[in-house]
């Protein structure tokens, strides 16, 4: 179920034009599971998953510029922010494979 969505989120702080983050919410057993699905213009990017009781990500997984999701890995996704001077362009998100996929804004 939708629990919030919040349009130019935050990363390390600061928010990144253009991208939306999309919190879903349902209860499993005694729990309530978490995801979060994160776009930026059009593009879908990552989501990240896992319990509200928890600190971090559970897992999580990248899509690339050709729309395939790579592998989920565990933890948090590794996120750097693309600036132009102190401007935020953009995300670089690195994938299960090691690779960066970056997407600006």
């Amino acid at each position: 179920m939708a629990h919030r969505t919040e349009h130019d989120a935050a990363f390390e702080g600061q928010h990144v034009p253009g991208l939306r983050a999309e919190f879903f919410r349902r209860p499993e057993g005694t729990r309530i599971a978490s995801v979060g699905r994160y776009s930026l213009g059009d593009r879908e990017l990552l989501m990240a998953w896992g319990f509200v009781d928890e600190e971090h990500c559970r897992r999580h997984a990248v899509r690339d510029a050709g729309g395939r999701w790579h592998p989920a890995a565990d933890g948090c996704p590794q996120v750097e922010l693309i600036k132009d001077g102190q401007a935020v362009i953009g995300l670089a998100v690195r994938a299960s494979t090691g690779d960066w996929v970056r997407t600006l804004t």
